[in-house]
Parts: C-alpha cells; sequence; structure tokens
C-alpha cells in the first residue's frame, strides 16, 4: 500500500491552461470540452515556412517510380509511417528510412510517436532478407536503418541489427547504408561487436535534447552523457565511418544551449549534425514551446560549419534526422578516410 499525500498527487498533474473565451463563461457553467480537447484548441498553427514545393522533373519522376515500387510490392517505410515531410525530396533522390526490430518501443519518450510496451514481440528472424529484398526492390541509392530501443534484449539488439545491414550490403552492394541507432543501454561491447567490420558509411545516434531538458523529452533510461559516450566510442571503434546526431529545437532551449550542445558535440568528433523543428504528434505528447525561424536555424549551421568545423550541420525547420542523408556520398568524396 502507497501512502501518497494528496498535495504530491495533485503537483504531479499537468495544469490544464483555459483559454479566454472559456474563462468568460461565468461560474455555474460547465465547459464544453474535454480536457483533450482543450489541450487540441491549444496547439499552435504551423508558421508559413512550413510549406513545402513537389519536385519537378528527374526528381518528380524518380519518386513517382519510388512509389511505385512501394505499392506494388506492399513494402513500408518510415517516410509514409511517420507522414514525413522531406518524403518528395528523399524519394526523388532515390533515399529511404526503414524501420526494424518492431514497430513498438521499449522506452516511452514524451517526443515520440512509436508505441510502448515492456515486453515487445520477439524478433523477426526473417527480416533481414525481407528488408534487402525491399531495398533492392525499390531500386534505392542510399536506406536510412533506424531502430526501436530493445531494452528486453541483452545486446539491445545490436546483433540483429548487423545481420540487417550486412544482408542489405550481400544484396545491393552499391546502396550505401546508415544506421540510426539506439543507445544500446549503453552498452559499449555490444556496439563494438556491431561496428565490427560493418559495411556503414554513417552511424548515427540521436540525442535529441539539450542535456537540460533529459528528464523531461526523454525515457529515464536515455541522456545526453550515455548519447555523447556512444557517439565517441562508435567513432573510435570506426574512424572510417562517419558518425552523425540529430537535434530538436522548440522543447524549451535556449539558443545558448544549442550552441553549447554543439560544442559538445564536437569535442566527442561528431561529424554530421542534423537541427529541425520540433513538431508534437498528438495531445498527450509534449507541447511546441516555439518555433525557430529559418534564419536561426541558418545561425545554427553557421556555427557549427564555419566556427567548430563540423563537416555538415543540416538545419531548417523542417530538418529530420535521415533528411538530405544520400548527400554524405559527396562529404566522403571531398573528405576521403
Amino acid at each position: 500500500m502507497s501512502f501518497f499525500h494528496p498535495l504530491v498527487l495533485m503537483e504531479r498533474r499537468l495544469p490544464i491552461i483555459e483559454s479566454q473565451k472559456e474563462a468568460a463563461v461565468g461560474c455555474g457553467i460547465s465547459p464544453t470540452m474535454s480536457p483533450l480537447e482543450k489541450r487540441k484548441s491549444l496547439r499552435k498553427r504551423l508558421p508559413p515556412w512550413f510549406r513545402t514545393s513537389l519536385p519537378t522533373g528527374i526528381s518528380q519522376q524518380r519518386y513517382n517510380d519510388t512509389k511505385s515500387k512501394v505499392v506494388s510490392h506492399g513494402l513500408n517505410t518510415v517516410c509514409e509511417e511517420a507522414r514525413c515531410p522531406n518524403v518528395h525530396d528523399c524519394w526523388g533522390k532515390g533515399t529511404a528510412t526503414f524501420m526494424i526490430a518492431g514497430d513498438v518501443c521499449t522506452r516511452g519518450c514524451r517526443f515520440c510517436a512509436v508505441g510502448t510496451v515492456k515486453s515487445p514481440p520477439a524478433l523477426n528472424e526473417e527480416e533481414p532478407r525481407e528488408l534487402a529484398e525491399a531495398v533492392s526492390k525499390m531500386g534505392l541509392s542510399y536506406a536510412v536503418i533506424t531502430v526501436v530501443n530493445r531494452d528486453d534484449l541483452p545486446d539491445g539488439g545490436a546483433r540483429h541489427y548487423g545481420n540487417c545491414i550486412n544482408e542489405i550490403a550481400d544484396r545491393s552492394p552499391e546502396v550505401g547504408i546508415e544506421l540510426l541507432c539506439s543507445d544500446l543501454d549503453g552498452n559499449l561491447e555490444a556496439l563494438d561487436e556491431l561496428l565490427d567490420g560493418i559495411p556503414l558509411r554513417v552511424f548515427a545516434h540521436n540525442v535529441e535534447c539539450v542535456p537540460r531538458l533529459d528528464k523531461l523529452v526523454r525515457d529515464r533510461r536515455a541522456s545526453f552523457k550515455q548519447s555523447l559516450s556512444i557517439l565517441r566510442s562508435a567513432k573510435e571503434a570506426r574512424p572510417d565511418v562517419m558518425t552523425k546526431t540529430s537535434l530538436m529545437v522548440g522543447l524549451g532551449e535556449t539558443d545558448e544551449e544549442i550552441l553549447s550542445v554543439l560544442y559538445d558535440l564536437h569535442l566527442h568528433k561528431v561529424d554530421i549534425v542534423t537541427i529541425g523543428q520540433y513538431l508534437s504528434p498528438g495531445p498527450k505528447h509534449l507541447p511546441v514551446n516555439r518555433f525557430v525561424s529559418p534564419s536561426q536555424f541558418d545561425s545554427y549551421r553557421i556555427e557549427g560549419e564555419n566556427k567548430l568545423g563540423f563537416l555538415q550541420v543540416i538545419s531548417s525547420p523542417l530538418t529530420r534526422s535521415s533528411y538530405h542523408a544520400g548527400e554524405v556520398k559527396k562529404l566522403m568524396m571531398s573528405h576521403p578516410r
């Protein structure tokens, strides 16, 4: 039996902010909206700079070809499942993102739309073959493989991730591969085994937010410090592979904190950083704190590339982890390892 003081319970509840219209209803009249409906009504509208344009010419043709293959073969991509605003751009350039190891996660980050369970289904042993077949059928030039957290597995799923990547490389050796990996619960031995000889161009792991907001934004088992350790260890294990991370803004951070994070990432030998606007997946997730202007995003890029010396900083409102991922080939040619 637990004995919580009523005031403690009250403090743990999120406050419901009423609009001026609701506050003016007066005493004795019940609000017509539920708490969930109230939160929906208070969500910020998207600024005009979120409008996107469709591809044209060769890019449009390539997007159409990829879309046709996805439909005809019954394939599933994160690009469509997550309704990514950049799907036309990426598919038009021959890049797509796939999520492996299941469609539910063992962690519950407050920014993420992926479902959370303590005991997810067993890994699909046929997934490496099925994934390699999908990549081949889509005719891609670059594939990003992202994963869910699998804290239920001793190695965090590392062996399975390696099997998937090796299968793709065996079947489509011309395809560049990027792995967006979990933190493997800090298991550096599993990380070393995963990276040993694996045919990767980029190893990515996202820090997600500034360290001050870790407890608010991420699952309690994740931390900025642990993410830095994973990124640094990956670079030490495979100096020939580029390391990459992603950061969301609009969660309550300051611009000064963003610059501090960039400095820490550079100290830990990260090569590529992507910075994008956080957009709340739904009313049960964290609300958007602010919309960062395109000019401010550009200032992050200038600070990172020109002053700190990252190989690449992709920073814009619509930037996501795998946005312009295929451009890494150009980076490798200009910065041979």
